[in-house]
């Protein structure tokens, strides 16, 4: 749960918050709060926190989310008739708004492998959400969030509702006017306010050969927007990243040259903290680190069958083996060099990740016979959390990164980030100064193996000082990152947006 805050509401408007996942609810909302939880990525985490954040100050505050039955555990089949009526009278919970479509009900992930069932999936949940949602929530204020909720910002500013769409990637889908209709979605209502392969003759003309842009008609449509970086939006308007189309781009470039757009960075789970985390051996917090990580690593180590020993330096790659984005193919061709340099200093490296650069580590470590100094693991919740606590770095070397977790994650636990110096990562981790007393990481900025060579390099040298500096450092980085990266901090930032769109204040 999100942490109390002192402010309070002086205003008391309606906030909307459309999402197709999140991590969990406050139990006050409903009686089906403690059941709702579907994950993807981040997006789930921060329309947690924002939700509980509101919820604790005494907002108004609603949620729209598709009703995954198989996610949620709940197998109505089984139900006698009594439970039934039981069961459908909890999906009136006067806070949570659960968008009913087949569609939902077998999923068992938000997103699906198969091309044409996640724009479905999409129509049907908007479909709900305009048709029957907004009408019975009558908001003050809708907060959208990606490309599956695109179409909403048009039909709000039809309606006259302020808009906020947050972009936690850049992926989009196309459909026409004439599939959104025959979903049950009165498009021309707002056809004016999406945004079309090209410019529009008129609706007759365009309805059945002029594809809708999902995310760039919510960019287009919203009254303001924000990615979940600072840096990662001025790289979008400087057109820095080729991937991002060009309507999506230009959009987003209109909504930040009018003042009409921000970068929100977002934060872990409350539970990523080494203090209070029960998937950790020991539990530590920057006072007593030095005690705490050095038993997680003994126990790490004897875990996955590498030497245990307490003085091995661990490097921890704990994001999926993504070779477009993730730098993992710049670790593959840099890990032989580095095992080998520092041989003698006995330095160990865990993978804890899928993905398809997982059998090229496997085949690295098998050639040159590493298993004792390198092991790569498939993703585990708790072996990844006993990564952080046990390692003494973590590798995060993306090429592009519209915010990061893993980053922010490591500096809470004592696991310094290494890092290519872009967008998330740059707004998060800084270059450590011992002699300063600043920075919390190792930045390299040429994205090359040689690039990363010399973070690693660095942060070897970080790790011969002496203990009672390093101790120092680690404890300062440690304490710094349980106060900037957290859920309270973000919900601040979406504060202040809110404010601005409903041009009255918020909180105190």
């Amino acid at each position: 749960m999100a942490a109390k805050h002192a402010w309070k509401i002086k205003k008391n408007p309606r906030i909307l918050i459309v999402t197709p996942e999140i991590t969990y609810l406050p139990q006050g909302m409903g009686n089906m709060a403690n059941t709702l939880k579907a994950k993807a990525g981040g997006l789930a985490d921060v329309s947690a926190s924002l939700v509980s954040s509101l919820y604790d100050l005494g907002a108004d505050v609603h949620v729209a989310l598709p009703h995954y039955r198989r996610m949620f555990h709940v197998d109505v089949g089984k139900l006698i008739n009594e439970e039934l009526r039981k069961y459908k009278s909890k999906l009136s919970d006067d806070k949570i708004h659960l968008a009913e479509d087949r569609i939902f009900y077998y999923r068992d992930a938000v997103y699906s492998d198969y091309e044409l069932e996640d724009p479905a999936a999409a129509l049907a949940f908007q479909r709900e959400v305009i048709n029957n949602i907004i009408p019975k929530v009558n908001p003050d204020m809708i907060h959208c969030n990606d490309w599956m909720t695109g179409l909403i910002p048009a039909y709000a500013r039809r309606l006259g509702i302020p808009a906020l769409c947050t972009l936690h990637n850049l992926h989009s889908q196309r459909v026409t006017l004439e599939r959104i209709e025959n979903t049950g979605i009165d498009a021309a209502l707002f056809w004016q306010n999406l945004y079309y392969e090209r410019p529009p003759f008129n609706y007759e003309e365009t309805r059945t050969n002029n594809a809708v842009d999902f995310l760039a008609s919510g960019i287009f449509a919203s009254h303001f927007i924000n990615t979940v970086s600072p840096t990662f939006l001025n790289e979008i308007v400087d057109g820095q990243h080729n991937f991002i189309s060009n309507p999506i781009r230009h959009e987003i470039a209109a909504k930040k040259i009018s003042g009409c757009a921000d970068g929100i960075l977002n934060a872990p789970d409350p539970k990523y903290n080494p203090a209070v985390d029960d998937l950790i051996p020991k539990k530590y917090g920057p006072e007593n680190h030095l005690e705490g990580k050095k038993e997680n690593k003994l126990k790490f180590q004897e875990r996955l069958g590498l030497v245990v020993d307490e003085n091995a330096p661990i490097f921890f790659w704990p994001s999926r083996l993504d070779p477009i984005q993730k730098g993992c193919d710049l670790f593959a061709q840099s890990l032989y060099h580095v095992v080998s340099k520092y041989w003698n200093d006995k330095l160990q490296v865990v993978i804890v990740a899928n993905g398809s650069y997982q059998p090229v580590f496997h085949n690295i470590v098998r050639q040159h016979d590493f298993h004792e100094r390198v092991a790569v693991c498939d993703f585990d919740e708790a072996l990844s959390r006993h990564g952080f606590a046990a390692s003494d770095f973590t590798l995060m070397p993306s090429l592009f990164e519209p915010c990061g977790l893993p980053q922010m994650i490591g500096a809470i636990y004592g696991s310094l980030p290494i890092i290519n110096d872009t967008g998330g990562l740059h707004d998060t981790v800084s270059h450590l100064n011992v002699n300063k007393n600043k920075g919390n990481g190792f930045a390299f900025n040429v994205f090359d193996s040689q690039g990363l060579l010399w973070a690693i390099d660095e942060a070897m040298r970080f790790y011969k000082l002496a203990p009672n500096i390093k101790e120092k450092q680690i404890s300062r980085i440690m304490a710094d990152g349980i106060k900037r990266f957290n859920h309270s901090e973000t919900a601040k930032k979406y504060f202040n947006i809110y404010e601005k769109m409903l041009n009255r204040p918020l909180i105190n």
